[in-house]
């Protein structure tokens, strides 16, 4: 799934309790964010309260770090790892096999362990070169060969709420809809699965019209609002003279070589708006993302239904820590060479990458910026491919689903030490309310078009 070609909220008003939190969130930590908070009457330690779109009331914490439970009134052993333990920094030195680590060499602290720096040197276990949890060099068998730490996990996955302290009962509200999905993942398949697409209510598929008139997918997007798609720069070779007339996008497709009226809603597209500051000088896609807009039929544009549905904006520049496990989706080829993509809507899972470590030279180095992020597999077996440039990279969060990223760029397709790029979606919040009206406040209802 990646490549050249593979999601938002739609328009409404928000009550005012659901305004007020997502202006107050803006300034407080979730957990899975990285940015600072302050203490909550119902959540301890510094953790957040979530309340329900529909009604207000508390549903669940989010604990900051070293902090778990119901209230996040527990302290996280030191000796436990979170997510992959891409920050683990307690003092285990011992391996799964009962043998003694060995010292981290001088050159090894240098180059990786520099926020380490309090630990001295020391043989403590620790996740470099993006492992899949903390190990140590170990002598075995009279050679110095690497394995796995004696350490248990936390126990709280990635981006999994603490349980609401009880059950709610849904009220129709005309509140926010978007980022909920009604089934799961199907059957596996090579790098990924195939999945439905009421997995992915959110993607949207999007064809250009040639000059003979044939129908030609070009990319992936993401419905954010009844009436716009956000998708990849890249996926418009012609920048500001791309014709919009010649695009359309299709909503609830489950295969690009068959069509199902009841599930799929089809629009043409009224307007491209390309990012100013897209920049392929480098071939590294900078900014790369552009907004399309439906043009509404009836003056409706899409309508929520079990295969369509928005997905929400996250908070305007929040960071999701690395380790961190979300979802991405398109029709993209099932493997790198391939001559074709996929028919099928597939899904895959990845876990997010620290900045300074794909920045290394032996990933990507200098060629990340700040307006992208990297994401991969521990063992590179997943990935985005050619054909899904645009496509969404989902995080779940209080059981709903949230736009990180956009499928951008990569070397390969599930190549080791190459890992998909994704343009941060939390970059352009700004740029989106300019172009839409919307925010991470407005957005995630459908409603009656005017």
């Amino acid at each position: 799934m990646r490549g050249l070609d593979v999601f938002m909220c739609a328009l409404a008003a928000l009550s005012t309790v659901e305004a007020g939190f997502w202006k107050h969130q803006r300034d407080k930590r979730f957990s899975i964010f990285s940015s600072s908070g302050s203490p909550d009457e119902i959540c301890l330690n510094g953790g957040t309260s979530v309340p329900s779109v529909s009604t207000g009331e508390h549903l669940f914490c989010l604990c900051p770090d070293g902090f778990e439970g119901r209230n996040c009134e527990k302290g996280k052993s030191d000796e436990c790892y979170e997510g992959i333990g891409l920050y683990y920094r307690g003092k285990v030195s011992v391996s799964v096999s009962g043998l003694t680590c060995e010292r981290w060499d001088s050159d090894t602290r240098r180059r990786y362990l520099s926020t380490d720096i309090r630990s001295g040197r020391h043989n403590y276990c620790r996740n470099l070169h993006y492992r899949r949890r903390p190990w140590c060099y170990v002598w075995k068998n009279q050679q110095l060969v690497w394995e796995y730490c004696q350490i248990q996990h936390c126990g709280l996955q990635a981006f999994t709420a603490a349980p609401s302290p009880a059950p709610i009962t849904p009220q129709a509200t005309a509140g926010p809809t978007c980022g909920q999905r009604t089934r799961r993942k199907q059957m596996k398949i090579v790098g990924g699965t195939v999945a439905t697409v009421e997995s992915h209510p959110w993607v949207a598929a999007i064809f250009w019209r040639s000059k003979f008139k044939e129908k030609v997918f070009r990319c992936g997007g993401s419905l954010i609002a009844a009436c716009w798609v956000l998708t990849a720069a890249h996926c418009f070779p012609d920048g500001s003279h791309t014709k919009a007339r010649r695009f359309s996008v299709i909503l609830g497709k489950n295969a690009l070589n068959e069509s199902d009226p009841a599930a799929e809603q089809t629009f043409r597209v009224e307007d491209i708006s390309i990012h100013e500051g897209f920049d392929n000088s480098e071939g590294n896609f900078n900014n790369d993302v552009a907004l399309l807009k439906l043009k509404a039929r009836n003056g409706k544009c899409a309508e929520e239904s079990s295969s369509v549905k928005t997905v929400c904006l996250p908070p305007p520049q929040q960071r999701l820590l690395p380790g961190i496990t979300c979802e991405i989706a398109g029709y993209g080829k099932e493997k790198h060479g391939l001559w074709h993509i996929s028919q099928f809507l597939r899904e895959a899972r990845v876990n997010l990458i620290a900045d300074d470590v794909c920045r290394q030279k032996d990933y990507y180095g200098n060629m990340i910026t700040d307006n992208m992020f990297c994401a991969g597999r521990p063992d590179w077996s997943q990935d985005a491919c050619e054909g899904d440039s645009g496509g969404p990279l989902v995080c779940e969060a209080g059981d709903r689903f949230f736009l990180f990223g956009v499928i951008s760029w990569g070397d390969g397709c599930a190549a080791v030490q190459r890992p998909g790029v994704y343009a941060r979606v939390t970059n352009y919040n700004k740029w989106i309310e300019e172009k839409t009206g919307l925010s991470s406040i407005t957005a995630g209802t459908f409603f009656p078009q005017k």
